[in-house]
C-alpha cells in the first residue's frame, strides 16, 4: 500500500493523513470547499485523550500554540449558587489539560502541519462517487475530476457522502433535540475564573463559558428545541441567536444573560446531531473516520478528540496488517465500543440539559467515573495484532 485518498479536510482528514505518512503511507486530502473550511464553526475543546493522540504522531505542538488551557470545571445552578467543582485533567498521568481554541484555528493548525509534512491538499473536490477493484479505488468529484489510490478514507463529516456510498441504507444522523449556540466577546459582561470552565444549569437550558488569556470569553448554550430546517438556520442573524439564548435563561439568576447581552455579532447556532451506531464502517477499500461514522452530540465535548483518535488508530492498523480488509476490521474492533459509549454518554447529557436541578446529574466531585474517557491513550509504537 502506497497511497490513500482522504475525503475531507476538517479535523479527522489532516490528522489521518499525517498519521499515515508517519506510518510510511502517502496520502492526499480532498477538501470539498474551494479554499478550505477555515471560516466554519465557532470554538471547541480538545481533552487530554485527543491531545495525547496528536502527541503520539508528533502533531500536538501547533495545536498547543493556538489554544489555551483549563484544568477546572465548576457548576452553578439556576439561582447562581455554586454547586461544586472538579479537576479536568483526568487520570492519564501525563499532565495534559483540556485546551480551548477556535475551530478555524484548529483547522489551520492541522492543515498547515500536514502540508509541512508533505501532505497534498486538493481543494474544491466534492466526492460524488467511488468505485473499487482488486487493486485500488477511484474517487470521482463534482468538478469532473477523479483520483486513484489504494484505499479511500471518508473523513467527510456528519453528512458524509462516503458513508452513503458504502451503505445506501445507512441510518441518517439523529437530531438530539437541541440547538447549540456559540459566541465570544471581549466585553466585561462576566469574569470567568482563570483556567476554569464555568457550567450553568439553567431552568430551561445549559450554558458553559471560559476565558482566554487575552480576555476573550468563549461561551456556548445548549437549548432544547426541535430540528430547524437548514434555510431557517441560515436566516437567523446574530441578534436572533442572542435573543434565543436570552429567552432560554430569562428568569434565572445567573451571569448568563449579562454575558450574552455583551456579545456582538460573533454568534453562530446549529442543529445538534449524533449517530448512535452505524452498521457498516468499511468496505474492502474504503473506511470511515470521525463524524462520518460516529458523530456525537456536543455535550461531552469529545467530537474532535474522537476524530483524532480514529485517524491515529487507523494508521497503526494500516501500518501493521497485511491488507486493507484486515486493517479496517482491526480498526473497527479497536474503536467501535469506545466511540459508541461516548456517543451514548453525550446523548444522555443532552437529555439532562433542562428540568428541575434535583433531576440532573451534576458532576460536582472528582469520583473518577469519567476516567475511562479522558485517560485513553493511543500507543503508537505498539504493534496491532
Amino acid at each position: 500500500m502506497t497511497h490513500a485518498l482522504v475525503i475531507g479536510g476538517g479535523i479527522a482528514g489532516p490528522v489521518t493523513a499525517m498519521a499515515l505518512r508517519r506510518a510510511g503511507i502517502d496520502a492526499t486530502v480532498h477538501e470539498a470547499h474551494p479554499t478550505g473550511a477555515d471560516h466554519l464553526g465557532a470554538f471547541l475543546v480538545l481533552f487530554a485523550n485527543g491531545l495525547a493522540a496528536l502527541r503520539a504522531v508528533g502533531a500536538d505542538e501547533p495545536v498547543l500554540a493556538c489554544s489555551f488551557p483549563a484544568d477546572t470545571v465548576e457548576f452553578l445552578g439556576p439561582t447562581g449558587a455554586r454547586l461544586g467543582a472538579r479537576p479536568l485533567t483526568g487520570a492519564g498521568g501525563d499532565g495534559l489539560s483540556p485546551r480551548t481554541l477556535q475551530r478555524a484555528a484548529l483547522y489551520r493548525a492541522l492543515r498547515d502541519e500536514a502540508v509541512r509534512r508533505g501532505v497534498r491538499v486538493a481543494y474544491g473536490k466534492r466526492l460524488v462517487d467511488a468505485t473499487t477493484g482488486p487493486d485500488g479505488v477511484v474517487a470521482y468529484f463534482a468538478d469532473g475530476t477523479r483520483a486513484e489510490g489504494d484505499v479511500l478514507i471518508g473523513a467527510d463529516g456528519i453528512h458524509s457522502r462516503t458513508r452513503t456510498l458504502l451503505d445506501p441504507a445507512a441510518p441518517p444522523p439523529r437530531h438530539t433535540g437541541q440547538l447549540t449556540v456559540c459566541g465570544r466577546t471581549r466585553e466585561a459582561g462576566h469574569a470567568v475564573p482563570e483556567r476554569t470552565y464555568r457550567m450553568v444549569y439553567g431552568q430551561r437550558a445549559f450554558f458553559g463559558c471560559t476565558r482566554a488569556p487575552d480576555g476573550t470569553t468563549y461561551w456556548f448554550a445548549n437549548i432544547p428545541a426541535p430540528e430547524q430546517p437548514r434555510a431557517a438556520l441560515a436566516a437567523i442573524r446574530p441578534a436572533g441567536w442572542r435573543e434565543r439564548v436570552l429567552e432560554a435563561f430569562a428568569g434565572d439568576r445567573t451571569p448568563v444573560t449579562g454575558l450574552v447581552a455583551a456579545t456582538g455579532d460573533a454568534v453562530v447556532g446549529v442543529n445538534a446531531y449524533d449517530i448512535p451506531t452505524l452498521p457498516v464502517w468499511h468496505g474492502e477499500r474504503a473506511v470511515l473516520v470521525g463524524d462520518a461514522v460516529h458523530a456525537t452530540a456536543p455535550n461531552a465535548a469529545q467530537g474532535a478528540s474522537m476524530a483524532i483518535e480514529d485517524g491515529v488508530v487507523l494508521a497503526r492498523c494500516l501500518r501493521d496488517l497485511p491488507g486493507p480488509a484486515e486493517a479496517f476490521a482491526a480498526y473497527e474492533r479497536l474503536r467501535r465500543e469506545r466511540v459508541e459509549r461516548v456517543v451514548a454518554l453525550s446523548a444522555t447529557m443532552a437529555g439532562r440539559i433542562a428540568g428541575p436541578p434535583g433531576e440532573r446529574r451534576t458532576p460536582a466531585s472528582s469520583d473518577g467515573a469519567d476516567d475511562w474517557l479522558t485517560s485513553y491513550r493511543v500507543e503508537w509504537d505498539a504493534p496491532v495484532g
